[in-house]
């Protein structure tokens, strides 16, 4: 039975160990050369599967060679794929990532604007049997229809909010909770405050704003305050975000409240933080039973 339903974008991230960022017009070697299946779906899919729940991930992957990358890696950790295009040959979206000795990262991403999709449909079967969807805004049209489809069923849909995205007015109409970066300003937005007046006169039930390491922003109903991010060594940020919002979800969709399931969540994406890239904290971060 599926438990949550991840619909975005997936991508192959090819991911570099430098000592430094390069200059412009230099070349430098890489310490280390690693190749993760991404995107903030599929990491937060991922994750969800890594604490017992499962997902689905609804995703345009297509049928070329790279493709079966993809595949083989959501085999591996048991995520359902929806394939929103799967007669599109050309190469899924690539990600370039460079992560220095601190932790900090660059990404160069096409995301899903060269993938082609047909209309999305919605399977109503698999929606049935889910607690809860996450939705990343990649693929607007897909994360809109299985959007409104959940609402009705009563359905809770997660916002990742990463940044604001063409038809994400729409999307908004079915959120029922928002949980969203510093990037993340809607039209007419410039602070954290005014993001969240814009979501709750969207009628955005449960609100959050995260900012990397610093504390957590939520508001739900009458309650508002802040969660404090627990403070780690750092080796590598990459993918921390997606694996927030997988073990949000998680915690969510197993009868945790609002405030609970971020404070959960975030103490996960932080141990992830203290290794490299977005699937070796899975060795040594235990987790609950649901």
């Amino acid at each position: 039975m599926t438990s949550g339903i991840f619909v975005g974008l997936s991508t192959i991230d090819v991911v570099y160990g430098v000592d430094e960022f390069p200059a412009a017009n230099t070349k430098i070697s890489a310490r280390s050369q690693e190749v993760f299946v991404g995107g903030p779906a599929t990491n937060g899919a991922i994750t969800f599967a890594q604490m017992g729940g499962e997902p689905a991930l609804v995703t345009a992957v297509g049928r070329s060679a790279l493709a079966g990358v993809v595949r083989e890696e959501l085999r591996r950790y048991k995520v359902q794929l929806v394939d929103l295009s799967p007669e599109f040959d050309g190469l899924p979206a690539l990600s370039s990532v460079t992560v220095d000795l601190h932790g900090n990262r660059n990404v160069v991403s096409a995301n899903g604007i060269r993938v082609t999709t047909p209309s999305a449909k919605v399977d109503a079967s698999l929606l049935e049997s889910a607690r809860i969807a996450m939705v990343d805004g990649h693929f607007m049209e897909a994360c809109q229809a299985w959007a409104s489809a959940a609402k009705p069923r009563g359905k809770p849909v997660v916002l990742d909010g990463g940044s604001w995205k063409d038809g994400a007015e729409e999307l908004l109409k079915s959120i029922h909770t928002a949980i969203c970066s510093a990037d993340f300003l809607p039209p007419g937005c410039a602070s954290r405050e005014d993001v969240i007046e814009y979501l709750k006169s969207r009628g955005v039930a449960n609100i959050a704003i995260t900012d990397g390491a610093r504390a957590i922003h939520f508001i739900s109903g009458h309650s508002s305050g802040t969660i404090g991010v627990p403070q780690v060594e750092v080796v590598d940020t990459m993918g921390a975000g997606d694996i927030f919002h997988g073990a949000y979800c998680f915690f969510a969709s197993n009868g945790r409240g609002f405030i609970e399931s971020l404070a959960e969540a975030t103490k996960i994406a932080s141990e992830s933080c203290r290794y490299a890239g977005t699937r070796e904290w899975m060795k040594h971060v235990p987790v609950e039973p649901s």
